[in-house]
């Protein structure tokens, strides 16, 4: 009987999936950097059209890698008054196509003896950080930085998967995966409780491709995983949405009403794929570009399937979150904390706050003026300076 270093095992895939994530974010933040002239454009089109919305929040996911990051910054949006629950969808489901990159990064490996995580991971790591010690150029520092998150992240599943190779000789750890695959809801529970936990499906994609990779997930197991992850990537939105405006909440409930919907048809599609049409195809064990595969598919065709019902959508989240007409809007008319997750959109916008307290302070003046001559100070002094404390908390916040 095999014996497995179960500490050892552990420590080595945590230190494994801490690199995965801090590789995606550094990488991401990189992509921020280097498109940050473009992202500003970006904000034009998402109050254009719901179709141009989709591609949008799929560009911008790619850019950030995570779509949960994507759906806050669409919460902030709403809250902020800049975008109609209609537009949001779209851009909902574009963050759901854009989150399939990454898994598409990690299967680099599959195709490839030069792109397999060790042999890129060294090399990307040595070029991003001589780019990021001796460029001179912003732009060239920003390539290095992509550089070193893609050789961290590809570091990072290099080690998950190093660890988790011991584990396919153990009969309990084969035996747990065939039970997931036997159990639709089960494997459903399972990914959405591994993403809820880490609030990233990127990486929770990540984690079931570096298991994959040690020969240890059959298809079936595979697909409810992936199907419970896209639910479990709700739960970053709704904790965003919390004190936030009416439509902000009802935002949040759109995404979880979407993934919700998706998961469950194609959740009866698998069971009826593995059950009667293809029965051994559930027990093979699958590849990491056949995760990446089965990810793009279930997001796209989700997409298609529910993009001509965005108003039942919003119907849906306006029942499951009621309330009386729109709840007061915040102080600040263009700007929400959640944005600052993209600085680009963040930066816009807070030039639009500086414009906003700007006329507020050219009417304040003006009904100042009319006051005085008028000898109606008295009565207009409490709303002048109503308006004169809400300019300065406007100041504080944008930080001028």
């Amino acid at each position: 009987m095999n014996q497995v270093d179960w500490l050892d095992v552990g420590l080595t895939f945590i230190g494994g999936l801490g690199l995965f994530l801090f590789g995606m974010e550094y990488m991401g933040e990189g992509l921020q950097k280097a498109a940050g002239p473009k992202m500003k454009k970006l904000l034009s089109i998402l109050t254009s059209n719901r179709f141009l919305g989709v591609l949008v929040g799929a560009g911008v996911t790619a850019l950030i890698q995570s779509s949960s990051a994507t759906t806050v910054m669409v919460v902030g949006f709403v809250n902020a008054g800049l975008m109609s629950l209609k537009q949001a969808v779209g851009v909902i489901m574009g963050a759901n196509i854009g989150t399939t990159i990454t898994a598409w990064i990690v299967s680099l490996g599959e195709w490839t003896k030069f792109l397999k995580p060790s042999v890129i991971a060294p090399l990307c790591i040595a070029i991003g950080v001589g780019l990021l010690m001796f460029a001179r150029e912003d732009k060239i520092k920003h390539i290095g930085e992509i550089l070193f998150g893609f050789g961290a992240l590809f570091l990072g599943l290099d080690s998950m998967s190093a660890a988790a190779k011991p584990l396919r000789e153990l009969e309990e750890v084969k035996n747990m995966f065939v039970v997931i695959g036997h159990n639709p809801i089960l494997g459903i529970l399972v990914g959405a409780g591994v993403t809820a936990i880490i609030q990233s499906s990127s990486a929770s994609v990540g984690i079931l491709q570096a298991l994959a990779l040690a020969g240890l997930v059959p298809w079936s197991s595979a697909i409810y995983i992936i199907l419970g992850q896209n639910i479990g990537t709700c739960i970053t939105a709704i904790l965003s949405s919390i004190g936030a405006t009416l439509n902000a909440k009802r935002a949040a409930a759109i995404h979880f009403i979407f993934n919700f919907l998706g998961s469950v048809i194609f959740g009866i599609i698998a069971v009826v794929l593995f059950k009667f049409v293809v029965p051994g195809l559930g027990n093979r064990i699958i590849t990491v570009t056949e995760i990446s595969v089965v990810h793009t598919i279930f997001n796209v065709v989700n997409t298609i399937v529910l993009f001509p019902f965005a108003g039942t959508l919003v119907y849906l989240a306006e029942h499951l979150v009621k309330g009386k007409g729109e709840a007061k809007p915040g102080e600040l008319q263009h700007l929400d904390e959640r944005m600052f997750e993209t600085p680009a959109f963040a930066l816009e916008n807070a030039i639009k706050e500086v414009v906003h307290m700007g006329e507020l302070a050219q009417h304040n003046v003006k009904i100042a003026i009319q006051a005085l001559f008028e000898k109606m100070l008295i009565r207009w002094n409490k709303f002048l300076l109503k308006k004169e404390k809400l300019m300065n908390y406007k100041k504080e916040l944008i930080n001028i």
